[in-house]
């Protein structure tokens, strides 16, 4: 077994700190990878604190991972030692039932294995994640990453960018579309370049007029601030699909008004009860469409990388030392970063 530098939280009050421990023994199929850079998401905020009453400690969070091959078991053919590739939020499904056999992994219909927090399917041992200097994973859940993406500012895509891109995909976004996209944080800014890339025109909600002008620089070709009575009915009935990437609950009843008959209205953020009560009659009367996407299968993966190598998009990233990681956490539930805190493991070594 490798001994592996991490840093992990202990319980749902203390905060994240150096912790070792011993990584699996590979086995024929897998990828040994050494870490070199880990995007931070606030999934990983909600498991350090134990939010969802589901978390195992100690918790090493981390699933958005870009490193480079040391080994491959004799049974894997499609990397080789020195490969730049990466991890997304999953390492392992059943394999066999209908969604993965369609390449939609994360639908498994036994459940995924999480990058962290999840149950080896072999061992049972609980998975540790990419706030850690190695990691050991079935060659069917590595993907490559092309040469020419920034490998740091790639890792976020793993997440945040396979979020955005795999319902917009999904819906079938396409050149001429009108699409909107509910909130500007490290998820909206990338919706905003994928729905731009496929051709849409794209519009930003958001409640802060301080983000007019970042929305333009990302690419938005209109701001709408929501909170603006009159500037919400003039969008109403113009969208045909609305991109929601707010995470905590809101209003879901004037966005659905924003939406063209067969729009989609497609959450990707909420995970909690809708708060305050859906209006159906919003949704009968213009078939309109609510639903919800989670983030990619495998293949998809490999495709939005290739996508955003082929289209020059990157994720904003600011590169952090692991060890202010529990100030970045505050930062993050402030909003304060744009718009992807990325770990350099170098500092980890020097931890």
């Amino acid at each position: 077994m490798a001994n592996t530098k991490a840093y992990a939280a202990k319980s749902a009050d203390s905060k994240l700190a150096p912790f070792s421990f011993d990584r699996r023994e590979p086995r024929p199929d897998d990828v040994s990878i050494e870490i070199d850079y880990c995007g931070v998401c606030h999934t990983d905020i909600h498991f350090a604190h134990n939010d969802w009453g589901m978390t195992e400690f100690p918790v090493v969070p981390g699933h958005e991972i870009i490193g480079r091959v040391t080994a491959v078991g004799p049974e894997v053919k499609s990397y080789k030692v020195g490969d730049m590739v990466g991890v997304g939020c999953m390492v392992d499904s059943c394999r066999s039932c209908s969604a993965c056999e369609s390449g939609l992994e994360q639908y498994c219909l036994e459940g995924m294995t999480g990058t962290y927090n999840g149950v080896d399917r072999h061992d049972g041992s609980i998975t540790y994640g990419g706030y850690s200097d190695n990691v050991v994973v079935s060659e069917r859940f590595v993907v490559k990453v092309p040469e020419k993406l920034d490998p740091a500012s790639a890792a976020p895509i793993l997440c945040a960018g396979i979020t955005t891109y795999s319902p917009l995909r999904h819906y079938g976004v396409k050149a001429g579309d009108k699409v909107g996209v509910i909130g500007m944080g490290g998820l909206g800014h990338m919706g905003v370049k994928f729905a731009k890339a496929l051709g849409a025109e794209v519009t930003i909600f958001t409640r802060s007029e301080a983000k007019v002008s970042e929305a333009k620089k990302q690419g938005a070709d209109h701001v709408v601030i929501s909170t603006d009575e009159k500037q919400m009915e003039a969008a109403a009935e113009s969208f045909d699909f609305m991109l929601d990437t707010v995470p905590v609950q809101h209003d879901l009843n004037p966005y659905l008004n924003c939406l063209k008959y067969d729009g989609s209205h497609i959450l990707v953020g909420l995970l909690e009860p809708v708060d305050p009560a859906l209006q159906a009659g919003a949704l009968v009367m213009k078939r309109r469409v609510l639903g919800g996407s989670l983030i990619g299968g495998m293949p998809e993966t490999q495709e939005v990388l290739d996508f955003c190598a082929e289209h020059g998009i990157t994720c904003d990233v600011e590169m952090l030392d692991i060890k202010n990681i529990n100030e970045a956490y505050e930062r993050m539930k402030k909003g304060d970063v744009k718009y992807r805190f990325v770990i350099d493991m170098k500092t980890l070594k020097a931890a």
